[in-house]
């Protein structure tokens, strides 16, 4: 998919919202070519698909990364880099409202999530026992 066709779909998926989601996001939806690795990544394999930014000077914006959808799905099929980009648009949403109440559930949850990633790169051994349970398994 072509950054054109993606900013399409993008767009098909931004009209199938509430008008009241758009409140308050003076800099809009914006799709960025560029690939964007997560500075936390272990080894290039945690990419940004999306990013809520707030700011009192220039506004609030979603940013999606097309250069990333393409590192992850590039050669997925269709229904899947679809399925992917509306899960990222909700998310980045999300951030967006709860911004807007004053709520940072979603971003503890983030938090938790990189946390739990960078627990699971850091495992020296074949399995990595965490609290008595299987945490996971190190590649390679």
């Amino acid at each position: 998919m072509d950054i054109r066709e993606f900013q399409e779909l993008l767009g098909d998926m931004l009209d199938e919202l509430p008008e009241p989601f758009f409140d308050e996001l003076n800099g809009g939806v914006i799709v960025s070519p560029r690939a964007k690795e997560n500075p936390h990544s272990q080894g290039g394999d945690l990419y940004i698909l999306g990013e809520y930014h707030r700011s009192h000077s220039m506004g609030n914006q979603i940013v999606i990364y097309y250069g990333s959808f393409m590192r992850l799905y590039g050669n997925a099929p269709a229904q899947k880099l679809e399925d992917e980009l509306r899960a990222v648009l909700r998310h980045e949403f999300r951030h967006h409202m709860e911004n807007r109440a004053g709520e940072r559930g979603l971003e503890i949850e983030d938090e938790r999530w990189l946390r739990e990633y960078l627990d699971m790169r850091a495992c020296r051994v074949r399995i990595c026992y965490r609290k008595g349970k299987i945490a996971g398994i190190r590649k390679g």
